[in-house]
């Protein structure tokens, strides 16, 4: 991802305020208990999860196990929620050293200074708990827990072709 597409990210969401969040879109998508858990999302990452949604489906995808995965992919992030600092931090560190925000992430728990590393590495793992816990479909589940996975391009089975297209899609909003 360009520093480019990250400022973009950055701007529509100190600006989500302004947008409007179509929810009868996401209710299209989503069962009931899963509707939970998007209203649980902030309205940036709505608007986000909604903007991967539509350009799943703008590529023709139609799977609703993706479509599903695409509006839910970061719910785990309502356990722990990033402030705008710490998400600077992550990218930051991110671009500067990949491997050290890998290991600060999984040997942390979402406290101290070491919160926005487990926040960013750990929120796919509490997504696909909390799709389970909503009666998510097994391939949702999986796309949700993987969304951060490096993926071979081309990809060798379905599932990684959905992952694939998944994080393109998450990658440009």
């Amino acid at each position: 991802m360009t520093a480019r597409t990250r400022l973009q990210q950055g701007l529509r969401a100190l600006f989500s305020w302004s947008q409007p969040v179509d929810l009868a879109l996401a209710e299209a998508v989503l069962s009931p208990a899963q509707m939970a858990l998007f209203r649980r999302l902030r309205r940036s990452e709505q608007l986000h999860s909604l903007n991967v949604l539509r350009a799943l489906q703008a590529a023709g995808e139609s799977d609703p196990d993706l479509l599903a995965a695409a509006l839910l992919h970061d719910v785990g992030k309502t356990i722990a929620p990033f402030s705008l600092p710490e998400r600077v931090l992550v990218v930051l560190v991110g671009r500067l050293a990949p491997g050290l925000l890998a290991r600060l992430g999984r040997e942390a728990e979402p406290r101290g200074w070491r919160r926005p590393f487990a926040i960013s590495v750990r929120h796919p793992e509490w997504s696909a708990r909390l799709l389970a816990e909503a009666g998510s479909s097994a391939r949702a589940i999986e796309l949700a827990r993987r969304h951060q996975e490096a993926i071979p391009d081309p990809p060798r089975t379905e599932i990684e072709r959905l992952l694939l297209a998944l994080q393109r899609a998450d990658d440009r909003n």
